[in-house]
């Protein structure tokens, strides 16, 4: 089992859902988050005055699969949130010991 966490534009979120549904993902957990990468994040002009905004807002998915769902996932994320500018995110795939279905009882795959 792997866990995907993806790094994305907010207002990507629900083509990624709907990309991820296509390839069969159940269920994922989304957070607001802010931060930045290699944009160092940008100035914006208030009534005249300028200020730096350096965390940017953006969205933090997280979702567990089987081994063999990986690259499908990868790939739906992909496709679905790339702009091709600066900015788009960052996937990072870890690997996940264990899994365990609070209601059932079942655990591993079982769980996902």
């Amino acid at each position: 089992m792997k866990l995907v966490t993806a790094i994305i534009k907010p207002f990507k979120m629900d083509d990624a859902r709907e990309a991820l549904s296509a390839v069969g993902m159940q269920g994922m957990t989304v957070t607001e988050v802010k931060g930045f990468g290699r944009q160092k994040g940008h100035t914006e002009l208030y009534r005249g005055a300028e200020y730096v905004v350096d965390f940017l807002p953006k969205s933090k998915l997280e979702i567990a699969v089987d081994d063999e769902q990986v690259e499908a996932v990868i790939e739906a994320i992909t496709k679905a949130t790339s702009t091709g500018k600066i900015g788009d995110g960052k996937i990072f795939v870890q690997d996940l010991v264990e899994a365990v279905r609070i209601r059932t009882g079942e655990s591993g795959a079982e769980a996902l």
